[in-house]
């Protein structure tokens, strides 16, 4: 892929790891070699701290027109090489090529853009009475990333950070590398200053808790499962810095009766078997009113129907497969559990997909007769798995939607705008989606409830986790005082 992919970013140059320890990283859809890095250690942390630490004193005090212009040079180095990003991150976790080139660049460089854009009519500084109210970079930042959302979730964490005025260590998840690594050299190209930017590749137990507990480090966001955030909380504790945590999700769908079923029912269906089902916010519980059930099942078995399962590199799939050997045995297992706890299959199943002798490939499946107690009903699968569970009020289907740990997302379906306002009103979840799932919706705060997580990421909330806020009091003189 690039003959950097087994050095780490350090203070504006490749650099090799202390220790070297080189990993493989498979392609989902081949189970071969797609690429190889190197794995840091606390040692290669320790580097770029002092760097990026070196850094913050000159980077923090740049201005907000500085760091819109470093965003809009970003943006231009994205476009040219949006391609060359496509297909790493279609060769590291498999999302179909034509998904990569559409979604997953367009959240990619469209944080930036929103960052700019953000930046542009931001107040960091605020008089009150007699006392200046600042806002002010928080300082060394370690972003932690997952492997579902390669670039998405980098550029989220990096476009705020890096408007606010903070210096980052980034370290994305050893499984989806590679688009990390062309990230960082076109913020190399785009003229980032030295230390303001460094990867550190490496799994959680070694370069994730080096950073999360690294002393000189003033805040960690983390992306990935509930389990591992609490860890890096937990390693974050004792040096008592700022933990901002986007975790996992089980998200419901209610498909209210007065909605258009032929519209809601694929739209729920696409979005909860996108990115093969491997998204936080993905609407895995379908709720339908008990006297819609039957033409509801006939409606996502079409649907489903529509669906190509395949090659990832193909530009007519539409799903392609899991991104790593491990979530492909739990959703299998989970299925498994759907299956034995009587769940009734609509689609789907535990066979392999038609034309997939390799790869980790599973069909797209959809529960019916769902209860509130199921595993299916209750556990973040992470796979393009739905169950549908049934209600015969509003008032039982919102009492069901809140009946989990997680609070990341929730939708409504509704030809009654009003109606869908009601019932997401009192949905307990961070993002609560009155119609279809849209893309890129990236000037609204996106983070959890519960165990969905703390902070909020995007737009100016997303920028206001990497600030600090100071008060000068007596900034403002009475000249009767004075």
């Amino acid at each position: 892929m690039s003959e950097n992919d087994t050095k780490f970013y350090i203070d504006g140059a490749w650099v090799s790891p202390v220790t070297p320890k080189l990993h493989t990283v498979i392609n989902p859809a081949t189970e071969q070699p797609a690429g190889q890095i190197s794995l840091g250690s606390r040692a290669d942390v320790d580097k770029a701290v002092v760097a990026a630490r070196r850094a913050f004193a000159t980077y923090s005090q740049t201005s907000a027109k500085e760091r819109i212009s470093l965003m809009e040079r970003i943006v231009q180095g994205y476009e040219a090489r949006k391609e060359d990003l496509a297909r790493a991150m279609t060769l590291e976790m498999g999302t179909p090529i034509t998904f990569s080139r559409t979604v997953q660049n367009a959240l990619g460089v469209g944080h930036f853009k929103q960052m700019a854009k953000t930046l542009e009519t931001y107040e960091f500084d605020e008089v009150v009475n007699d006392t200046l109210i600042r806002r002010e970079a928080i300082g060394v930042c370690g972003l932690i990333t997952p492997w579902n959302w390669p670039i998405n979730q980098v550029t989220t964490k990096l476009a705020a950070a890096l408007g606010a005025g903070c210096t980052v260590i980034l370290k994305p998840s050893e499984l989806s590398p590679l688009s990390a690594i062309i990230l960082t050299e076109i913020l190399h190209d785009a003229g980032v200053p030295k230390g303001v930017f460094n990867l550190v590749n490496g799994d959680g137990p070694a370069v994730g808790e080096a950073i999360s507990s690294h002393a000189d480090i003033d805040m960690v966001s983390f992306t990935g499962s509930t389990r591992a955030g609490v860890l890096i909380a937990k390693s974050a504790a004792d040096t008592v810095k700022r933990v901002t945590l986007e975790l996992g999700g089980k998200s419901a769908n209610i498909v209210l009766p007065d909605a258009d079923l032929n519209h809601a029912v694929p739209d729920g269906l696409m979005a909860a078997f996108r990115n093969a089902g491997q998204s936080c916010i993905a609407p895995t519980r379908m709720l339908v009113h008990r006297s819609q059930l039957d033409e509801v099942k006939e409606i996502v078995r079409q649907a489903a129907a529509k669906l190509k399962v395949g090659d990832p590199m193909d530009p007519s799939v539409t799903v392609g497969p899991l991104a790593n050997k491990a979530q492909f045995e739990k959703v299998k297992k989970m299925i498994e559990t759907g299956i034995r706890e009587g769940g009734t299959l609509v689609c789907g199943g535990v066979e392999q997909p038609p034309g997939t002798d390799r790869g980790y490939f599973v069909r797209p499946t959809v529960f019916a007769d769902v209860t509130v107690d199921m595993a299916i009903a209750r556990e973040e699968i992470f796979g393009p798995v739905l169950s549908m569970l049934t209600y015969d009020s509003d008032e039982e289907a919102i009492a069901i939607a809140n009946d989990t740990v997680y609070g990341l997302g929730a939708y409504v379906q509704s030809k009654d705008l009003a109606h869908a306002q009601r019932v997401g009103a009192q949905l307990r979840a961070g993002r609560v989606y009155l119609g279809a799932h849209r893309f890129p919706i990236l000037d609204a705060p996106f983070g959890g409830y519960k165990r969905s997580g703390n902070g909020r990421e995007m737009g100016r909330w997303g920028l206001e986790e990497y600030l600090e806020t100071k008060a000068l009091i007596g900034y403002v003189r009475d000249p009767l005082l004075a």
